[in-house]
């Protein structure tokens, strides 16, 4: 059952969602240009010329967003097994961003396995763009973050997925400006009972909150319950 107030935090929610996945969705379009005047045959240099644009997203959109890029498929590229193409910012906003740096040697001890990563594994197996977190990065940023990612197909081909890393607490911030002040208190849970958000301290990010009877409301995109606690 559903509230006023939680169907006016689902729509505010929503709305940050959007704002980041509409300039993920760009990311995708320029990988899907360079693929195409390739022929289909993608190599490395291929993906680098998303750099430039990428950045300037990146750069553009700090407010939300502390990482960025495109994740290719294994085997796509004729020239390298595996690729990231990611950036990051600094929280501060201060610097220029800086390109991600991980371990792609399957051979190495501390190899980085994207593909078996969530945020990669199911938008490839669904075609449909995904939602991660909250989870710390321990292989990549060490950031605690929330990882949004679409599948990025041509005529059916799974390419790879691109991607944005938006800091958990940034995103809390964002969401609780725009709600104000509110009648009851707002929680924003996942598919694991873990709290993405919430407007009050008795629930924290991350822990597990089980609300059996609550009022609340379902979002499609991402998988999450807006309860009226």
């Amino acid at each position: 059952m559903s509230t006023p107030v939680a169907d006016q935090a689902a729509a505010v929610i929503g709305s940050v969602v959007e704002r980041v996945f509409r300039s993920v969705a760009e990311v995708r379009e320029d990988v899907l240009a360079g693929y195409r005047a390739a022929g289909g045959r993608m190599c490395d240099a291929d993906l680098t010329a998303v750099r430039d644009p990428l950045r300037a997203r990146l750069s553009r959109d700090r407010e939300v967003a502390v990482g960025m890029g495109v994740i290719v498929a294994p085997g796509l590229l004729t020239d390298r097994p595996l690729r990231m193409e990611w950036w990051q910012a600094d929280t501060e906003g201060t610097a220029a961003p800086v390109m991600l740096e991980v371990d792609l040697n399957p051979a190495s001890v501390g190899f980085y396995d994207y593909a078996a990563a969530e945020w990669f594994v199911v938008p490839r197996r669904t075609g449909r763009r995904h939602v991660v977190g909250p989870y710390v990065d321990v292989h990549g940023t060490d950031r605690y973050l929330l990882t949004l990612t679409l599948p990025v197909l041509a005529d059916g081909e799974f390419l790879g997925v691109a991607g944005a890393d938006v800091p958990v607490a940034r995103f809390e911030t964002l969401v609780l400006r725009e709600l104000g002040d509110l009648a009851a208190d707002v929680v924003v849970v996942n598919t694991e009972d873990r709290v993405v958000l919430s407007t009050s301290p008795r629930w924290l990010v991350g822990e597990r909150a089980v609300f059996a009877d609550a009022p609340c409301r379902a979002l499609d995109e991402p998988d999450w319950r807006v309860v009226v606690a």
